[in-house]
């Protein structure tokens, strides 16, 4: 890239000492550079009588380009810096499709307040899809629940528990409960979260009781569960955070009771970015133990 610039400086001077002092080297300096990318480029560049120094042909091809590259390079290094800077600094972030928004409004706005030059980039999914593309990078993070451990690949860091409820719409009888059985609540008519990774784990619980859950309908769309829910086509499984709709109340889901552990997941070993790295620092020390006190839980 010297090269380059020294070449660059002579083509506008048309001088190797007034380049030389503008490029802050000594003009034998720059002198070897011109003839080493001469030689790199296969010709003369220059050509030299007596005071008088011109571009030969080659240079005068070669020079838009070489200014282009420089171009380039000069953005290239101005992105970098940026970037190490947290300016314009991407983390690609899954979240687990199961898991609510609002419970962490409070933490983005926090962290955008603080970092405004990392730019968020969230990917909705399940927990499958998700450790896949962790697994070939296109994540950098992921915030994930599951009931048994994550493979050792990966690595953990958990964030909140959260417990799940009886979800139901307003003027049902649950809503004069303070918390909901599970035999209760089994017998009830089932909108099913298809993508409920604790939903094998509540069946089972419900089965032990010797009950089958009545699943009148299934969806992969968590809108429209809870929005079905409201209208009352009956009751579901759901984490305490979830609950976004109007018109959907819930109640804690006990004997027994169902928790998940929301933690945040990378690759073991991998190295990351510093906007990475300051995002993986501060969703760490968040305190979402006050933010369950805001949220009155």
């Amino acid at each position: 890239m010297h090269q380059i610039r020294y070449f660059l400086a002579v083509s506008e001077y048309l001088n190797f000492r007034r380049a030389a002092e503008e490029c802050h080297v000594s003009a034998p300096a720059l002198t070897r550079a011109i003839q080493k990318l001469e030689e790199e480029i296969g010709g003369k560049l220059f050509r030299r009588e007596r005071n008088l120094t011109h571009l030969t042909d080659l240079g005068t091809l070669i020079r838009p380009h070489l200014k282009r590259v420089l171009f380039e390079a000069e953005g290239a290094k101005v992105t970098a810096e940026q970037f190490l800077r947290l300016e314009h600094a991407p983390v690609r972030l899954g979240v687990m499709c199961t898991i609510g928004p609002i419970y962490f409004m409070g933490f983005l706005s926090d962290f955008q307040a603080k970092h405004p030059g990392v730019e968020l980039t969230l990917i909705d999914g399940t927990a499958e899809k998700l450790t896949e593309l962790l697994r070939n990078g296109w994540l950098d993070l992921a915030i994930l629940a599951q009931p048994q451990p994550f493979p050792d690949t990966f690595q953990t860091a958990s964030l909140y528990r959260e417990h799940f409820c009886v979800a139901f719409p307003v003027g049902h009888e649950f809503q004069a409960r303070e918390m909901i059985k599970m035999d209760d609540a089994a017998r009830k008519s089932q909108l099913l979260r298809v993508n409920c990774e604790f939903y094998p784990h509540i069946s089972m619980q419900s089965e032990d009781l010797g009950i089958k859950i009545p699943v009148v309908y299934r969806s992969e769309k968590e809108d429209w569960i809870q929005s079905m829910v409201a209208a009352g086509f009956g009751v579901t499984f759901l984490p305490e955070f979830s609950v976004v709709t109007p018109g959907v109340v819930s109640r804690p889901l006990i004997k027994p009771e169902v928790i998940r552990e929301i933690s945040l997941v990378s690759i073991e070993g991998r190295s990351w970015s510093p906007a990475v790295e300051t995002f993986t620092q501060a969703v760490q020390t968040y305190p979402w133990h006050h933010a369950r006190l805001q949220k009155g839980a």
